[in-house]
């Protein structure tokens, strides 16, 4: 059974992260459903756009901590949303965490309810942000980045439209995407194609440069005593050993 739900209206194909009972995180699965869809939106010549979304409350949990995906499969899907030849738009009503931001920097428009929020917790697990911080760092301004690696923080998507993290937010999602879905169906299909690519070129350079050290990063990170120590203490709704 997938966990990616699939609608189109007017040639724009709306993916849908349906997980709820992880919370839409990012598990082997998950990852592997969502890189199928892509790839088949990919091929199909009636998808104009993408819209990625989520069921339940939570767009994206971050990785799955019982269920993780191989690094190299994070940095796979990502690299696939930023070189797929068509527009990909996030769509947000709820909670983003940690690998969750991966996915919404990678997207080519990201909007947001104002209920949304964002914190990018895996400094407090015991590991970094390492994989997702390809896409990340080039989209988002370095000195809010830097308090919000570093702390954990949960901000709002007034602040995540404020630091580059989003593109728009609204009371009423939708109604903010209108205008950006009804321009991209009035656009050509290769007039989109190039006008990404021209867009990603920049982020898709620091995986040229940094994708292989830093998925071994996160590889070695999430193999360490202090991340089986901060996942535990997770899963177990508990303070880790070194908070003070």
């Amino acid at each position: 059974m997938t966990m990616i739900s699939r609608t189109r209206a007017r040639a724009v194909e709306t993916l849908s992260l349906d997980a709820t009972d992880t919370r839409n995180a990012l598990s082997v699965a998950l990852v592997s459903d969502l890189a199928d869809a892509l790839t088949d939106c990919g091929k199909d010549p009636d998808v104009r756009a993408v819209v990625l979304t989520h069921t339940g409350s939570t767009f994206c949990a971050g990785a799955d901590l019982r269920d993780p995906p191989y690094p190299d499969a994070l940095t796979g899907l990502l690299r696939q949303i930023l070189e797929l030849r068509k527009p990909v738009v996030a769509r947000v009503t709820g909670h983003v965490r940690a690998g969750g931001l991966g996915l919404l920097a990678a997207c080519d428009i990201a909007a947001a309810s104002a209920e949304a929020t964002f914190a990018f917790t895996e400094v407090r697990i015991g590991v970094a942000p390492a994989v997702i911080s390809l896409p990340v760092v080039p989209r988002a301004d370095p000195r809010a980045l830097a308090r919000y690696f570093l702390t954990g923080e949960r901000f709002d998507a007034r602040e995540a439209v404020h630091v580059g993290l989003l593109t728009v937010t609204g009371d009423d999602v939708d109604e903010a995407l209108a205008p950006i879905l009804d321009g991209l169906r009035r656009s050509s299909p290769q007039g989109l194609a190039e006008t990404k690519q021209l867009l990603t070129a920049r982020v898709l350079e620091t995986f040229d440069r940094d994708a292989a050290d830093l998925t071994a990063l996160s590889a070695r990170l999430f193999s360490s005593a202090q991340a089986r120590e901060g996942m535990t203490a997770f899963l177990e709704r508990r303070d880790a050993a070194w908070v003070v």
